[in-house]
């Protein structure tokens, strides 16, 4: 079935509206949208075609495209989009008709993607978002790169024009821009190659589960030979295990290397007007933009790797559909950027927030017993099964325990939260660190938590809601403070968010 018009009526009227010169896809956009489809259907096809048998069974594949070939057609030849003052109207279908009026002001984020393919033709993919939807407004695949950027650009003049702003204010200001240089670090600090390689992982064991275990008992078995025959003995399997782990991080590494240089070469964050836009990516680009006022919460990131290059990562939340993919979402402003940089470019974005005025308050030291506490059932029961399993080597496990105590301890020391006019903030971590900070008009609400264990150490955790939180962000709270001090620090944010009308 189509989807319903939009719940915003047509300007003017309750009938169609009346729109300016409606214009279609690009000509050679059937060809991309049946590119899309095969990529779901390729597997299926393949298997048709492979495990067929008799040439009656063979012809399927051939008649599967065929007919995707005409559903791409039939949605190019149906698909028209106008605009009606203050509004984008998308109309498609033939038998069953849909009309979508999307207000300007709805549109909170507009994403444009090239593949190599679009590049060869000069197209781009276009998908103008919203908060809150589950699906984005409208999806338009595919129209010529200038007709694309001239969308978002009436996109941008529109929106502008909704939030009364003056003229003038929307021409382009570079905020951060990543050389070469830049861009190799982003990959020695980031994880990517593994996060591949255990999707490549999963990915073959959906096809075959005995694959990767015989591949890893094979190997083995050809290296514990070899290194048999050449009477290894115990220092020397030690110096073997440490120098394949050496070089399984050296190409993971490189690997990550590589996926930054595709994905992050050319990065430019900019600003035009009361919008930020970012372009990147190296064989595909990628290009997004969103409305400064749509960024619910704000993440500054520092690992260990981070510290040694002395760089850090500056991430953002913003309130767009719920099931869209992360990645064309506009979250990273500054996937990698030296601290003052980091610093500069939030005094910038939120100048009233004062981030550098913040007095940071520290989580109580003796916090780390709270922390610390839920590990010792976990430990202890771990090391009665393994002591149960393998005897007295399994209690080895206990030795978890002071480790554990002194990771607490340290987190302890790193915590701690801050309150100003406009902003809100924790600091939390300790190889790994972050700082998670929104503004107080941005909250949408508040939860005073307390388990068995925090009523019986007089503690207790304070989360603060925004829209659109991305799953790979922290959670914005405050954890196991004096329950004295959450109830007070409660009841004044309570305050605040009651006075304050919700921005987002």
């Amino acid at each position: 079935m189509t989807e319903p018009a939009a719940a915003a009526p047509a300007p003017g009227g309750t009938g169609a509206p009346q729109v300016e010169p409606e214009r279609r896809l690009h000509p050679m956009s059937w060809l991309f949208v049946l590119v899309a489809q095969l990529r779901q259907f390729i597997v299926p096809l393949l298997a048709l075609l492979v495990f067929g048998q008799g040439d009656r069974n063979e012809l399927w594949p051939l008649i599967g495209v065929g007919v995707l070939a005409l559903v791409s057609l039939w949605q190019y030849f149906t698909y028209r989009y106008g605009v009606a003052d203050d509004a984008l109207v998308v109309r498609s279908g033939l038998l069953e008709r849909s009309v979508r009026v999307i207000p300007f002001a709805r549109i909170h984020n507009v994403a444009l993607q090239q593949s190599v393919l679009h590049r060869l033709f000069d197209v781009a993919e276009v998908r103008l978002e919203s908060a809150g939807g589950k699906k984005p407004e409208a999806e338009m695949r595919v129209l010529r790169l200038d007709d694309a950027l001239a969308l978002e650009a009436l996109v941008r003049r529109r929106g502008r024009a909704a939030a009364a702003m003056p003229a003038g204010t929307d021409a382009a200001t570079a905020l951060l821009e990543l050389p070469t240089a830049e861009v190799l670090r982003l990959g020695l600090v980031s994880n990517r190659g593994l996060i591949l390689v255990g999707a490549a992982f999963a990915g073959v064991s959906q096809f075959n589960r005995d694959l990767i275990p015989q591949l890893f008992e094979r190997w083995g078995g050809a290296l514990f030979g070899w290194a048999g025959e050449h009477g290894f003995g115990p220092t020397q399997y030690l110096l073997a295990g440490a120098s394949l782990v050496l070089l399984a991080v050296l190409l993971l590494r490189l690997l990550s290397v590589v996926l930054a240089l595709l994905q992050y070469h050319g990065f430019r964050l900019s600003e035009h007007g009361r919008r930020l836009t970012v372009e990147r990516g190296l064989a595909a680009r990628w290009r997004t933009s969103a409305s400064r006022r749509r960024i619910q919460a704000w993440t500054l990131r520092e690992g260990l790797m981070h510290r040694w290059l002395g760089r850090r990562s500056l991430e953002v939340d913003t309130a767009v559909a719920e099931e869209q993919n992360q990645q064309r979402a506009l979250r990273e402003v500054a996937p990698i950027a030296t601290p003052a940089r980091c610093r500069a470019l939030i005094d910038h974005l939120l100048p009233r927030a004062r981030w550098d005025a913040l007095e940071w308050r520290p989580v109580p030291p003796r916090s780390w017993w709270r922390r610390w506490l839920p590990s010792i059932p976990l430990t202890a029961l771990a090391a009665a099964v393994l002591a149960w399993h393998f005897g007295g080597v399994g209690l080895l496990a206990l030795a978890w325990l002071p480790w554990s105590a002194f990771v607490a301890r340290r987190h302890a020391a790193r915590a701690a939260w801050a309150l100003g006019p406009e902003l809100v903030a924790v600091r939390e971590g300790w190889l790994a660190r972050h700082w998670r900070f929104a503004e107080l008009d941005k909250l949408q609400a508040l939860h005073l938590v307390r388990s068995p264990l925090d009523r019986r150490c007089g503690t207790a955790t304070l989360w603060l809601d925004t829209a659109g939180a991305s799953p790979m962000a922290p959670p914005l709270r405050l954890r196991f403070l004096p329950l004295a001090e959450v109830e007070v620090l409660y009841a004044r944010l309570s305050r605040e968010v009651a006075r304050r009308p919700l921005r987002w």
